[in-house]
């Protein structure tokens, strides 16, 4: 049975994994070029979005290099992370985790908290605007000195009752291994920070035993080479580790060369905590509909495996136990009741 798109984009979902400097609208950085007085690009988009293939992980984070260059001033941060939210919540995603690295946008003037108080301040505009709800990850990079990293766990912690819901770590994997920043998620883990690490996505399992082992991930990024150590796959499942799994991305940054190599379905089909992500919404030229769409074309999913999704989606959150329980009992009942009608149709033969 094929579940068709307005199908997917009426459920409630969430999205845990996706990068604000990759979900910039087109016309928005249009206008920051005239802001600027320069010559709009005819290739805009182009610039902004990467080819179905990229050579690897690094060619792809390339594609970053333009929104950073634009995103150093605190009005611009409020606004995308404004839009962003909105055109989240278009697509009935119910809770949006934000995720980006406060100092990467500090070259023009801009500290920290100037950065992460304009992030959150566009989120909660969006959310008191929209039927959305918003949490901000606070992005470390693998490659930057620990002290960087250090200093944004306390941005963490100080900022974890204002919107900030977690601590991340990205960037190249080869050569910049997770223990590099040992003392910032040691930090973070006693002042009672959630811990979200990008691994297994360009580098083997050793990524992933390293950013659960050592750094105390409770979710991980990608996860896509977790399939190589079968010992730590089962680790991962027994101890409920969701993995926040990026199709498109995946496939565009050749962490796997086809969606039909990706190891999703074999981890949905095990029982592991598999949630859908967008990654970077322009970057991949996707949206979260589009990412539980493609999952539909190509691993056959039924109506069961999408409510099953979606309920790991929620049951991952970053959020309070309370909230996610209340979130969650009415994610579930509104994804029953689409599900119910659309089985009802199918019977009908309509």
């Amino acid at each position: 049975m094929r579940i068709k798109r307005k199908i997917l984009q009426a459920l409630p979902k969430t999205d845990l994994h996706t990068h604000l400097d990759g979900a910039l609208r087109y016309g928005t950085v249009a206008g920051f070029y005239r802001e600027e007085g320069l010559e709009v690009p005819e290739d805009i988009e182009g610039q902004l979005t990467v080819p179905e293939k990229c050579r690897d992980l690094v060619d792809y984070l390339s594609a970053f290099d333009l929104p950073l260059r634009f995103l150093q001033k605190p009005g611009r941060l409020k606004r995308v992370a404004f839009e962003m939210a909105e055109d989240f919540a278009k697509e009935n995603v119910w809770y949006l985790e934000v995720r980006f690295a406060p100092y990467l946008h500090t070259q023009e003037g801009m500290d920290a908290d100037e950065v992460i108080q304009s992030v959150l301040a566009g989120l909660k505009e969006a959310e008191n605007k929209f039927d959305i709800q918003t949490g901000l990850i606070l992005t470390a990079m693998r490659q930057d000195d620990p002290e960087y990293s250090k200093k944004l766990a306390g941005k963490a912690a100080e900022y974890r009752d204002r919107g900030v819901v977690a601590l991340d770590l990205a960037g190249a994997e080869a050569g910049y291994p997770a223990k590099k920043h040992l003392e910032a998620f040691y930090r973070a883990r006693n002042e009672n920070i959630n811990l979200t690490i990008h691994a297994g996505e360009a580098f083997g399992p050793e990524s992933i035993h390293q950013a659960i082992h050592y750094c105390g991930a409770h979710r991980i990024g990608h996860g896509v080479r977790l399939i190589e150590d079968p010992e730590l796959m089962r680790y991962v499942n027994d101890h409920r580790i969701p993995l926040e799994v990026c199709l498109t991305s995946n496939v565009q940054t050749d962490a796997v060369d086809t969606f039909e190599d990706h190891p999703f379905k074999t981890y949905l089909a095990r029982g592991l905590r598999v949630t859908l992500n967008t990654d970077s919404r322009t970057v991949s030229n996707t949206t979260v509909t589009d990412e539980y769409l493609r999952a539909v074309e190509h691993y056959n999913l039924s109506l069961t495996d999408i409510r099953q999704l979606i309920i790991n989606g929620f049951k991952s959150a970053f959020m309070s136990y309370e909230d996610k329980s209340t979130m969650l009992k009415k994610a579930i009942a509104e994804t029953e009741k689409i599900l119910y009608e659309q089985e009802l149709k199918v019977e009908k033969g309509i």
